[in-house]
């Protein structure tokens, strides 16, 4: 035993263990507040979110441990849960509501959209309560974010071997990120040096944190990659073989333009629909044992045993579904004038189905791969919602929809980052209902501050501009207008659903959800994610699974964290550079 374990071993705790407390809920709130800042503002230029718990961990780690001597790592994780609770609505924000201000629809209320927002948050929440048993306890999906979380929570009491190797992975990320993105240089068009057709999409990704997430996911992860070299490697030659894609020659760089055509024309919608139709199959196959776990919860509340005190009563899943509907429908009512109350409660009963389905989607894709098809169930969501405005007109159409989509947006948003925070909880051996009362506390403040973000963002450089263009509201405000003129891509989501529900009724885990997800990322993304699959298959054949759990799961989180530490630090300077200039 070594000195400083030594002291570890000596020391003598009095009371309870420091779990939620005040200390921690506070210093999430102020963590929280300036991830959402950065993140929010990163998520207009890139067009997606970054996940904030690893950065609210170490951010939090610092501050608990370094500053305030306090060394309960559970104690840490509520506040990361925390954090990362009100950064949830950077993501279910930023993709719907700049889409009003693109489409000059400025003149919402802004108290009606905080309230949407807040309800949505809470509704999330309630509704993943219930499925924590399901995929944490039973299925055991793997959350590969929620891994590389707990990693840094356990790294300083596992042993200095492990925190050296996660600090390792950090700084290698870290370096690689930095250069990529000063060097302009973040893809290898690998296709065209090679002579590749531009349909085969041979774009590889220079992202370490792709690598980490793979490596973690293993296995578990193959038949999403199959999805994606299903869509460029095997249709994507037979279309153009058969004419059926535009000519390179159409375009000026066709090694770019003809995979995208492909995504987004083709493969896209295709994939939304096997996310939905591999949802609704695994959702009857789960059924029964999400209702054990209901009746479980029932139990537990009855006998008011310990296992009452794991998990948080039932009354709190029936109390909020039932509150948040009516606030929801309150809301719908007063989102636009003429919607009137039986649309209102019909658009929150719709939001409130569609919010429970994409729960059970997100929560799938975030388990099994670490990427979330967000904006996907967001343009499905507000389609539906769209479609039952339309007689409004077009303002209260987009009005009424973008609102109540806001709030299901940030329902899926707070539902996946409660289960993924809940794995991280699962690995330390923090208790799911504390975890669970942290995130509701933690729900209300994220909309306040994305909103007041938006408005001072588009006052000073105008929402989907060159300088902040907005790619998920841009992407929502192009399917809302398309909607309004007639054009949905109806037959490919069908298509779609028809396979994913095929899939998943292979009885294969997720096996539809997965595919599906490879249907609907950009290639680049599952092409760097085989590499880390690929190394975490050889490294456990060559070295054994003991030393890809002590080695190599600590430098892949650390590529997880080291690569979102810089996205972060790129969206704080763009910031800092913007008011300066």
């Amino acid at each position: 035993m070594t000195e400083s374990q030594g002291r570890e071993a000596r020391v003598v705790r009095r009371g309870p263990y420091p779990e939620l407390t005040w200390t921690a809920l506070l210093l999430g709130y102020g963590i929280g507040i300036v991830i959402t800042l950065s993140l929010g503002y990163a998520a207009l230029i890139l067009g997606f979110s970054h996940e904030g718990s690893e950065l609210a961990a170490i951010l939090g780690f610092g501050i608990l441990r370094g500053l305030l001597g306090r060394t309960s790592i559970i104690e840490n994780n509520i506040s990361q849960t925390v954090a990362s609770g009100v950064n949830a609505a950077s993501a279910g924000m930023m993709f719907t509501i700049p889409a009003l201000f693109i489409l000059n629809q400025t003149d919402f209320n802004p108290l009606v959209m905080i309230f949407a927002c807040i309800t949505g948050s809470f509704l999330g929440v309630a509704f993943i309560i219930p499925l924590r048993k399901q995929m944490i306890d039973f299925e055991r999906l793997t959350f590969p974010g929620g891994v590389a979380v707990a990693t840094v929570l356990k790294s300083p009491g596992a042993g200095v071997h492990k925190a050296l190797l996660l600090l390792l992975g950090i700084g290698l990320s870290a370096v690689v990120s930095l250069v990529s993105h000063l060097a302009s240089f973040e893809h290898l068009p690998l296709g065209r040096y090679l002579g590749l057709p531009p349909s085969m999409n041979a774009v590889w990704f220079l992202s370490l944190l792709t690598v980490g997430v793979g490596f973690i996911a293993g296995r578990g992860g193959v038949a999403f990659i199959i999805g994606g070299f299903t869509c460029y490697w095997i249709l994507g030659p037979i279309l153009a073989g058969m004419g059926l894609l535009p000519a390179p020659g159409q375009f000026p760089d066709p090694y770019s333009a003809i995979p995208e055509y492909m995504r987004v024309r083709l493969f896209r919608p295709v994939g939304i629909g096997m996310l939905i139709g591999g949802a609704i199959t695994g959702i009857v196959f789960a059924l029964p044992l999400i209702v054990n776990a209901v009746r479980s919860m029932h139990d537990a509340a009855r006998t008011r045993t310990g296992a009452s005190q794991d998990e948080m009563p039932i009354r709190f899943l029936y109390g909020g579904i039932a509150a948040a509907v009516l606030v929801l429908s309150i809301t719908a009512v007063y989102s636009f004038a003429g919607v009137g109350v039986l649309r209102g409660i019909l658009m929150a009963l719709v939001g409130t189905l569609w919010i429970w389905m994409a729960g059970v989607i997100l929560s799938e894709c975030i388990g099994r791969t670490n990427w979330s098809p967000m904006s996907g169930m967001t343009l499905i969501g507000v389609t539906l919602l769209v479609l039952m405005t339309r007689d409004l007109g077009s303002k209260g159409a987009i009005i009424a929809s973008v609102i109540v989509g806001a709030a299901t947006c940030c329902a899926m948003a707070q539902a996946t980052d409660l289960m993924m925070d809940l794995k991280t909880g699962y690995l330390v051996g923090a208790r799911p209902r504390r975890q669970q009362t942290a995130q509701f506390a933690a729900t209300w403040l994220g909309p306040i501050v994305i909103l007041l973000l938006i408005y001072v963002l588009h006052r000073a450089y105008v929402l989907g501009s060159e300088r902040l263009p907005a790619p998920q509201a841009q992407a929502l405000a192009g399917v809302i207008n398309g909607i309004l003129g007639g054009e949905v891509p109806v037959a490919k989501y069908a298509v779609g659903a028809v396979l994913g529900a095929m899939l998943s009724a292979t009885g294969i885990g997720g096996l539809g959800i997965q595919v599906g997800l490879g249907f609907y990322l950009p290639f680049y993304i599952v092409l760097t994610y085989t590499i880390g699959l690929l190394l975490r298959i050889v490294v456990d054949w060559r070295r054994g699974l003991r030393y890809s759990e002590e080695v190599g799961i600590p430098v892949a989180a650390g590529f997880i964290v080291g690569e979102g530490l810089m996205g972060v630090g790129f969206a704080v300077y763009s910031i800092v550079a913007g008011f300066v200039g």
